[in-house]
């Protein structure tokens, strides 16, 4: 049931597939259901130890079989059934690509496992026509794609999942036309249902109609929410696949783009426009995300990241380049793209500033360009940042992280200038056990250490600098990370002229030694 509603009216439209699975799979293997076109379809899968029937098609449909029923008793029937394996992971991969598909008529889509979609369609469907029109025109796109769909609007996103499956005849209005529906459209268990029939309550309607202190004492207080949703009476919250960008650009085609380097030239375009609304606002985008929709239903999706937030076009398209050129396969149109969209679902105060004299703003900004071309090109994780952290465990005093995600001013210790450094470069997490040569004594350092089978005779030594566990953390032997004994640090010098950072952990008793980094 379709009805046009003023503007600014909550408005769902859930989608179903009835036939989900097989159309999926006659679409991604036309080759397999093609050697038998009219023969009947349906997925099986393993059930309590037997084969059952999970997913059918029309046409098996028609023939008396339904879901749950023994795949034997079922080819008992019709010998010349097409049995495949069901796949849930690639029906919910589909769905999710139908979902992206469907963003081009409103960013806010969710999932509606494991057959349907629901539609947040408030402030859209005017942009289509009206709401009649836009379920039309989905309905058609769906179809020529290879799938069934049943579609319908309402005030609450329940009522339209109930009105999708279970309507039959239209109503007078949607009140009407909800409250008409089976009692199966409450979506509860199988026990609470056919005690509602039972009862002799078969409609929503009916059940509706109760005090709702009666239908929680004998239903329970599912059945009361249930209902409340399904009436628009009670918040029935909508979960987007993908929240709706800060920004957002886009190019529709009247007819559709078969060149990809005309898309990129409107990719290009789209950019300068996004730029000088970021300019408008003071703001720069963190992350830009490229759609190429064709008209097939297919969505391309391209994401690019910057660590400083900018508005350069060409700064934009240029990291956009370098994504396509790491991909294995090119952008295909296929039959083409007939919607192109830019979106910034991630932005950042961006406010005019002057550079300075010896340059170096200029220095960080090509920095930043080349950690966005370089995160773009191999992957944002392969491309790391060591970020300061507040503790004084050598091991935990830094962190790892992307480094196109920016960091926050911080410092770190420096050496006094011309004096040695504290730390090593190389440092071993976990530090890793050693030998001790000699009966070392509390205070001193030993005279020798065998590490990696290697004997070390030491010749100099600085230290100790003592490092106590934190306090707040677990007590005991030595776990890297979660604390420990004290440590008494010592910077020492081999035969060889090798330097290295070793501790002793614990302070009485039978200590145990660490060399825990490597100085160049």
């Amino acid at each position: 049931m379709v009805t046009d509603k003023p503007f600014g009216k909550r408005r769902y439209l859930a989608l179903w597939f009835p036939f989900f699975a097989t159309d999926r799979l006659r679409i991604a293997a036309p080759n397999l259901c093609a050697r038998r076109p009219d023969a009947p379809i349906v997925l099986a899968e393993k059930i309590r130890g037997g084969m059952r029937i999970a997913a059918l098609d029309r046409t098996a449909q028609a023939l008396g079989l339904t879901i749950g029923l023994a795949l034997a008793d079922a080819r008992a029937r019709i010998p010349d059934l097409q049995v495949f394996d069901a796949d849930p992971y690639a029906d919910m991969d589909w769905l999710e690509r139908l979902a992206d598909g469907c963003i081009r008529y409103t960013p806010s889509v969710a999932l509606d496992p494991p057959e349907g979609l629901v539609l947040d369609i408030a402030g859209c469907a005017h942009l289509f026509g009206g709401e009649t029109e836009m379920v039309r025109m989905i309905e058609a796109r769906l179809e020529a794609a290879g799938m069934q769909v049943r579609a319908a609007c309402a005030d609450a996103p329940d009522a339209a999942h109930a009105l999708a499956r279970f309507q039959t005849l239209p109503g007078a209005d949607e009140a009407a036309a909800v409250r008409r529906l089976p009692v199966a459209a409450l979506r509860l268990d199988a026990e609470s249902e056919t005690a509602l029939k039972r009862a002799g309550l078969k409609s929503v309607g009916d059940v509706a109609s109760r005090p709702m202190a009666v239908i929680a004492a004998r239903f329970g207080a599912e059945a009361v929410t249930a209902i409340r949703r399904l009436l628009g009476e009670a918040e029935s919250p909508l979960a987007p696949r993908r929240i709706a960008p800060a920004l957002m650009n886009e190019r529709r085609f009247a007819e559709p783009v078969a060149r990809t380097e005309y898309a990129l030239q409107m990719l290009e375009e789209l950019a300068g426009e996004t730029a000088l609304q970021l300019e408008e606002i003071k703001r720069g985008g963190r992350r830009f995300e490229a759609l190429f929709f064709r008209t097939d239903g297919m969505v391309l999706r391209l994401r690019v990241e910057t660590s400083l937030p900018t508005r350069d076009p060409s700064a934009i398209m240029r990291l956009f380049h370098e994504r396509l050129e790491s991909l294995s396969d090119p952008v295909d149109p296929g039959f083409g793209f007939d919607l192109i969209r830019m979106t910034i679902p991630q932005t950042e105060p961006l406010a005019p500033s002057q550079l300075a004299l010896e340059g170096g703003a200029v220095s960080e900004t090509q920095m930043a360009e080349l950690v966005d071309r370089l995160s773009t090109r191999i992957g944002r994780g392969r491309i790391v940042r060591l970020h300061p952290q507040d503790t004084h465990i050598p091991e935990q005093a830094q962190l790892a992280l992307p480094a196109v995600d920016g960091a926050a001013p911080a410092t770190w210790p420096c050496p006094e200038p011309g004096g040695a450094p504290l730390r090593p470069l190389h440092l071993f997490d976990p530090p890793q056990p050693i030998t001790v040569g000699d009966m070392a004594t509390a205070d001193g350092p030993p005279q020798s250490f065998r590490w990696r089978r290697a004997l070390h005779d030491v010749t100099r030594s600085e230290g100790p600098e003592r490092i106590a566990a934190e306090w707040w953390r677990r007590k005991g032997g030595y776990e890297p990370g979660k604390g420990g004994l004290t440590r008494d640090y010592y910077r020492v010098e081999d035969t060889r002229g090798r330097r290295y950072w070793i501790f002793r952990h614990g302070m009485t008793g039978d200590p145990h030694w660490f060399l825990h980094g490597v100085f160049a």
